[in-house]
């Protein structure tokens, strides 16, 4: 039997449509992508790629990075040590001799596989099969090389990331041109370290010492905070660090703008393979609700991080080359 209060079905002739041409989309055609065509350059191919999301902040974070360096202004890089193990120490040298980036800040783990490729050319062991055999972390050479140069650096006054920098740089390394540390002592450029003790492997051995490095790291993020506050109009680019460096560079920010720093007008840029916590809100999001804009470009550090430093030398270079044009 049929059910008395049964629900009335909806009217759908009733519907009121609207005109597709009134309609207001995101997505319209002047934003597509261009196929590739032979014998094109890398501007080409910037060009053609889609206005449309990840394709649109890509060209904006080029443009932006490309006006700060033009224009003089601040460019930091934080990283961890992932972009060391897929071999991008040869494109950050890069930047930094061409003076696409004042100051570098890292985690502890830079230090150790910045120091390997430098002595062997080599880095980043096995760690299951390392750590099954008790003997992960435990490189001689390592330890002592870092633990030595902190404790003997931090004695006459430098901050770690100077002073690893120095020890590559002055000693018998033979590798040291593929190192980022001895490439920042070389151009003068800052390379700050940042430690967490007990997170890198050179902490294990008898050789560490706690004193020389909590001073020195102490130092660096001093350093670090100095060229924080230099950043209004600059930029900031987190490379591949989830948690260390984010939550420094939210400390830089915190007291510069205590000391007086403003820093209204600020770009921030996380790059990175998957969405991360902290980087999200520390570097995109809160440094810039004061003005600004902040970045998130995700994809493999190998394959981003080299196309996005191409961008900008292209960039750098064609907006150098029209305004030496239009002073003719």
């Amino acid at each position: 039997m049929l059910m008395k209060n049964r629900n009335k079905l909806l009217n759908l002739n009733r519907v009121t449509f609207t005109s597709l041409k009134r309609k207001r989309h995101k997505v319209g055609k002047t934003l597509f992508a261009q196929p590739w065509r032979n014998g094109g350059t890398l501007k080409d191919f910037l060009d053609a790629l889609p206005g449309i999301l990840a394709g649109k902040e890509f060209r904006e974070v080029v443009e932006r990075i490309a006006k700060a360096v033009l224009q003089k202004r601040m460019v930091l890089m934080g990283m961890g040590a992932h972009p060391i193990k897929v071999g991008l120490n040869p494109i950050l040298i890069d930047l930094l001799e061409k003076g696409v980036l004042n100051g570098v800040a890292m985690n502890g783990a830079c230090l150790v596989h910045d120091v390997e490729i430098a002595m062997a050319g080599h880095t980043s062991e096995e760690v299951d099969e390392e750590l099954s055999r008790g003997t992960f972390g435990m490189v001689r050479e390592t330890h002592e090389t870092i633990n030595h140069a902190v404790r003997d650096g931090v004695r006459k006054g430098w901050g770690i990331g100077e002073s690893v920098g120095r020890k590559i740089l002055e000693g018998t390394f033979p590798y040291k041109q593929l190192s980022l540390l001895a490439a920042g002592q070389r151009l003068g450029i800052p390379m700050t370290a940042h430690i967490a003790i007990g997170t890198d492997i050179n902490h294990m051995g008898p050789s560490a010492d706690g004193s020389a490095i909590g001073k020195g790291s102490l130092q660096d993020f001093h350093t670090f905070a100095s060229l924080v506050s230099r950043l209004d109009r600059g930029v900031f680019i987190n490379l591949g660090s989830a948690v260390v460096l984010p939550e420094v560079f939210l400390k830089a920010v915190a007291l510069a703008r205590n000391l007086g720093h403003p820093l209204l007008n600020l770009t921030t840029v996380n790059m990175d393979f998957i969405h991360h916590y902290r980087p999200s809100l520390n570097v995109v999001k809160r440094p810039t609700l004061k003005g600004g804009k902040g970045y998130t470009l995700i994809g493999h550090h190998e394959l981003m991080f080299p196309l996005l430093a191409a961008a900008v030398i292209e960039k750098i270079k064609g907006q150098r080359v029209q305004k030496a044009s239009k002073k003719r």
